[in-house]
């Protein structure tokens, strides 16, 4: 896969996806990351990429030409299709599912806002959708496009040392991940819960999933809603309820011990 990002700060996109799983991506050639700056198709003597927004008011807007050069050169790149996503706090929210279908993508392209934004214009001519990785405003697009990176880099084939990784975090089935433990088994802070010690394969995958229908119902009742459960799902959700309405809770927001 091969994703563009349009940024003012290339250094900063290319370090952050030069580390860790992403990193690792790209060095065994399953993800290409490229940049292009507007500053280098700016055509005056100052490079200027922005100019005041019409109308009056504060701030600056990003200007058309440079970023219309700067995706046009991008498109001239590489023979595959892109689809352009411009990240912006009034795109729709980012999801895993969302992620899913960006990873099966070729290609992508993330363009990156600075200032007051970019023109409407060129958005509405150039942008095939505008994405949001939440409800509140960065200075710029670049931590998005960083998101975004990660969570799509991480989806392509191999990218992970274990491919169950990516098919048992939270939201690939909709609901939130259940509780990881480690060594060592006894410590001050607790045990590790003895049936993922027991060897029994059937009960720890009971035990996982019910801690993890358990957990977005106390944490994500929203994502729960959307679920079609299971008769063993509704089996084992209801049994966490009971417990849970027993039990001595430890922690805020029942993030104590678990059940």
């Amino acid at each position: 896969m091969r994703i563009d990002v349009v940024t003012l700060f290339p250094d900063f996109v290319r370090q952050c996806a030069a580390v860790g799983v992403v990193g690792r991506a790209q060095q065994r050639q399953l993800l290409q990351v490229e940049t292009w700056n507007p500053r280098d198709h700016a055509t005056d003597h100052y490079r200027t990429v922005d100019g005041r927004t019409c109308g009056g008011g504060p701030g600056m807007v990003m200007l058309i030409e440079p970023l219309r050069a700067a995706l046009q050169a991008m498109r001239e790149a590489a023979p595959e299709p892109v689809h352009v996503i411009y990240l912006s706090p009034q795109g729709a929210r980012l999801t895993q599912g969302r992620v899913e279908a960006l990873a099966r993508r070729p290609r992508i392209a993330l363009v990156c806002g600075r200032y007051e934004g970019v023109d409407e214009r060129l958005l509405a001519h150039e942008i095939d959708e505008e994405l949001s990785i939440g409800d509140y405003v960065l200075s710029g697009g670049e931590l998005g496009a960083a998101v975004v990176i990660d969570a799509v880099g991480r989806l392509q084939d191999g990218a992970l040392n274990d491919a169950q990784s990516a098919e048992q975090d939270s939201f690939s089935n909709g609901l939130l991940d259940c509780p990881h433990y480690t060594k060592p088994v006894h410590d001050a802070l607790g045990d590790v819960p003895e049936v993922l010690l027991s060897g029994d394969h059937a009960a720890i995958r009971r035990w996982r999933l019910k801690q993890s229908l358990g957990r977005t119902w106390l944490r994500r009742p929203d994502l729960l809603a959307q679920v079609v459960l299971d008769d063993e799902s509704r089996s084992l959700l209801d049994e966490f309820r009971r417990e849970y309405m027993r039990h001595d809770q430890s922690g805020p927001n029942g993030r104590g011990t678990e059940i």
